[in-house]
C-alpha cells in the first residue's frame, strides 16, 4: 500500500527567510475508499487576497481559479463534485480553506470576494462538534486562524456531520482526538489490509517536531499537545503504524524506530518535487 525508502531521516538545520518564514506544506490525503471517494483536509482554498498570501508566502494557486488541490484532484482522474466525505482536523484556514471556494466572475464592488460556495458540493463534512464550537466563539489568540467563510456556508448547507470523540467514520476509517494545537483537533486513523496510517495534522506538524518537547508555539494547549504526542508515539512504535506529515516540505510520511535518543524516523517517503 505505502512505497518506502528504507533509510533513518536525520533533522537538519531549516534556515528561514529574511522574514523568519520556513517552508511548510499543506498536504491533504485522498482516499479512493469503496463507499466513495474521502477527502481529508482541505488546504487554503482560493479566498484570501493577496496581503493575507503574501504575509504567509503562500504560492496555492492551480488553473482556472482554483487551487493545486483541484489540480491534484485532476491529476488523479476526480473532480470536485466527485468526493463524498471531507473530514477536517481542525478548522483553522490552512486545513479547512478549501471546504470553499469563490468564482473570481462573481466578484463585484458591492461583493469583493464574490459568493462562497462548497467546493465539494455532494460530499458531507465532518469535524469535531466542539471544535466548531470553539471556532465560533474565538478570542484575541484565535480568531485569526479561524474564518467564518472556511466552516459557515457548510453549516448553511446542512452539510456537517458533527463527531463527538474517538470513532470509526467509515469501514477502516477512524478518528481519533488529540487535544493540544486546539482543544478538539483531531487525527485520522486509516487501516488497509495489516497496515495502519495515521494523519497527524498539526499534532506533529513536521518530522522535526518528533521530540516529545518540540511543540508549536501556535498551540493553545501545549501541556495537553505532550501527553497527546506521547500515547501517539507510543501507539505508533508498538503497532508499526505509518505517519503521515501534513506540513513537512520534505518527507510524507515514515515509521518509527526507537533509537539511542528516542523515537526516530524511518522508512521514509519523500514529497515529490514541485
Amino acid at each position: 500500500m505505502f512505497g518506502v525508502v528504507p533509510k533513518p531521516l536525520w533533522s537538519k538545520r531549516i534556515v528561514p527567510d529574511d522574514r523568519n518564514r520556513i517552508p511548510l506544506a499543506m498536504r491533504c490525503l485522498l482516499i479512493e475508499h469503496p463507499d466513495g471517494l474521502l477527502l481529508i483536509d482541505s488546504g487554503l482554498g482560493n479566498k484570501e487576497d493577496a496581503k493575507f498570501l503574501e504575509i504567509y508566502g503562500i504560492s496555492n494557486a492551480g488553473p482556472g481559479g482554483r487551487t493545486l488541490l483541484e489540480a491534484g484532484l485532476a491529476e488523479a482522474g476526480f473532480a470536485p463534485e466527485d468526493v463524498k466525505w471531507v473530514i477536517n482536523t481542525h478548522l483553522h484556514f490552512d486545513h479547512a480553506g478549501g471546504n470553499t471556494w469563490v468564482d473570481g466572475a462573481d466578484r463585484t464592488d458591492q461583493s469583493p470576494q464574490g459568493r462562497v460556495r462548497l467546493t465539494f458540493p455532494n460530499a458531507v463534512y465532518h469535524v469535531q462538534a466542539g471544535d466548531l464550537d470553539f471556532a465560533r466563539h474565538t478570542n484575541e489568540r484565535t480568531r485569526a486562524s479561524y474564518l467564518p467563510h472556511n466552516f459557515e456556508p457548510v453549516a448553511e448547507a446542512g452539510r456537517w456531520k458533527l463527531l463527538q470523540g474517538d470513532g470509526e467514520v467509515f469501514p477502516g476509517v477512524s478518528v481519533r482526538l488529540t487535544p493540544g494545537h486546539v482543544p478538539f483537533h483531531q487525527g485520522v486513523v486509516v487501516r488497509s489490509d495489516s497496515e495502519t496510517l495515521f494523519y497527524l495534522a498539526d499534532l506533529i506538524p513536521t518530522r522535526h517536531h518528533l521530540p516529545l518537547p518540540w511543540i508549536m508555539g501556535y498551540d493553545v494547549e501545549p501541556l495537553r499537545t505532550l501527553e497527546s504526542k506521547r500515547r501517539l508515539v507510543r501507539d505508533a512504535l508498538e503497532q508499526g503504524w505509518w505517519l503521515f506529515f501534513e506540513h513537512d516540505p520534505e518527507v510524507v510520511k515514515g515509521r518509527l524506530r526507537e533509537g539511542e535518543k528516542g523515537p526516530e524516523l524511518v522508512d521514509t517517503a519523500p514529497a515529490p518535487t514541485p
